[in-house]
């Protein structure tokens, strides 16, 4: 009697609750991105996300507004082996939670940029001053809101190649200090947590180095500077086909930035001078000779588009195709030394930042004060008080992981049973070592991705956290 009134009881008070998985948020110390919970240095083995390209995007939509398209391009990226994505355009009116969970439960996290290609949501080369406004920083605040609640948000770009030629470099610098200030003060006031800030530079290599100077010294010597830059992206193009450590210049890149007190990592990679890509570069950038500098890179770019830089080309009714280039990058990722890029511990934390001075900068006529602009009429209210009505994103349970458009392989076979493979708290993505390509013959295919720590494996991706009850002395109890 005793043992049925139990099971009665425990029908009425055993509580079995879902909790969804999450990676661990990443910190800026030193020059190293690292785990914020193991402390284990981080490196970047991420790709460009803006299906529809540049030119795509109408802010009706954006690359993280339709959990089905992220569902179907996580499983692909997840097999594929990466840790990051970067989006470059976002509406941050728009909910970004399904998709931001999806990236989230396969250990992928997210850099944003904070401007778009609309008018007034960026700085102008031209006439930065006039565009350095409230309504600007109204914008960039609000993707702020948006991503801060989702810890795979990484960071992000304050910027993308404002600096692009020798054209502006006497009046963009201090600007974008300002705005990693103001975004920097804004995430303090906000955040529950620091959200790194940071600049995507071009490769234009007569002012590449004054502008990473520029943006990385500490005025006065403060390493709390706010308006310098807590990383430092570069996209880069110059290694091409079987090009080599020393013809690419990526010895010159690692000499030039070898002394450098933030995080340098390649914000853009994956030069298309020859054709199909083998990627041979990811055994550089990954190795030995490359990993005391840089914090890895994001390959241009996931999706076809009129540029011919796609991983995968994506059909209008949602179906995709891999391309030989899919291939190529796997099979790189697959020969890289795991152990290496995912059991060091960070070594390098405490590098002092140069302080602010004219001979920093090389660049004949490269701005060179850093009398960084004030905030512009009603800047400082938006950062005490916030912007009006957020739109802030938070994770959530992700229930469905199966893919449902179709995929093929490069090699015209049909991926079968494709889906997400979610992973434990403090995992994030890596390379499996496996062809995807290879198995698209009909079979079934699913999971297919390793984690970067291992543990007990989670029933369906979720924590079951039970509930239960004294009955007499007894606790009464079950999985």
């Amino acid at each position: 009697m005793l043992f049925r009134a139990a099971l009665q009881l425990l029908s009425l008070q055993f509580l079995f609750v879902r909790h969804a998985f999450s990676v661990r948020p990443i910190e800026v110390q030193g020059n190293e991105f690292i785990n914020s919970v193991s402390k284990d240095r981080f490196h970047i083995v991420g790709v460009a996300y803006q299906p529809g390209g540049s030119s795509g995007y109408d802010g009706k939509n954006d690359p993280l507004s339709d959990g089905s398209v992220c569902l179907r391009d996580a499983a692909l990226m997840q097999r594929l082996g990466i840790n990051a994505i970067r989006v470059y355009n976002v509406n941050p009116t728009l909910n970004h939670d399904l998709c931001a969970s999806i990236f989230n439960a396969v250990g992928i996290y997210m850099i944003v940029d904070v401007n778009s290609p609309f008018d007034g949501e960026s700085l102008s080369r031209v006439d930065p001053g006039n565009t350095y406004n409230k309504n600007y920083l109204d914008r960039i605040f609000r993707v702020v809101e948006a991503f801060k609640g989702y810890p795979n948000t990484l960071g992000f770009f304050g910027g993308n190649e404002v600096i692009n030629d020798e054209s502006n470099i006497k009046t963009i610098p201090p600007y974008l200090r300002a705005v990693t200030r103001d975004l920097k003060q804004y995430i303090a006031k906000h955040s529950s947590r620091v959200i790194p800030v940071g600049y995507s530079a071009a490769d234009v290599r007569t002012i590449l180095f004054s502008t990473w100077a520029y943006l990385q010294c500490a005025i006065d010597g403060d390493a709390k500077d706010p308006t310098r830059s807590d990383f430092f992206g570069l996209n880069s193009y110059s290694w091409c086909g079987d090009a080599t450590f020393e013809s690419s210049t990526y010895a010159d890149l690692v000499s030039r930035f070898k002394d450098t007190s933030i995080p340098v990592f390649f914000s853009e990679y994956g030069c298309n001078k020859v054709k199909p890509r083998i990627f041979s570069e990811v055994q550089a950038l990954y190795g030995v000779n490359m990993t005391g500098t840089f914090s890895g890179g994001l390959v241009y770019e996931y999706s076809q588009e009129p540029s011919d830089y796609g991983l995968v080309e994506i059909n209008s009714d949602g179906s995709i195709k891999l391309r030989v280039d899919y291939d190529n990058l796997q099979g790189q990722y697959n020969k890289l030394n795991i152990t290496l890029l995912t059991s060091g511990r960070s070594t390098n934390t405490t590098a002092t930042p140069p302080t602010c001075n004219a001979n920093l900068i090389d660049s004949k006529d490269f701005y060179s004060k850093f009398d960084i602009p004030k905030l512009p009429d009603g800047g400082q209210q938006l950062i005490d008080d916030g912007v009006k009505s957020p739109n802030q994103g938070k994770l959530i349970t992700v229930t469905d992981t199966k893919v449902t458009q179709k995929v093929q392989g490069s090699n015209g076979g049909v991926i079968n049973g494709l889906s997400i493979q979610m992973l434990a708290d403090d995992q994030s993505n890596i390379p499996s070592g496996k062809n995807t390509s290879g198995e698209a013959t009909g079979t079934s295919t699913a999971g297919g991705s390793k984690p970067t720590k291992k543990g007990g494996a989670a029933r369906d991706g979720v924590a079951w956290v039970v509930f239960g009850t004294f009955v007499g002395s007894a606790f009464i109890w079950c999985l």
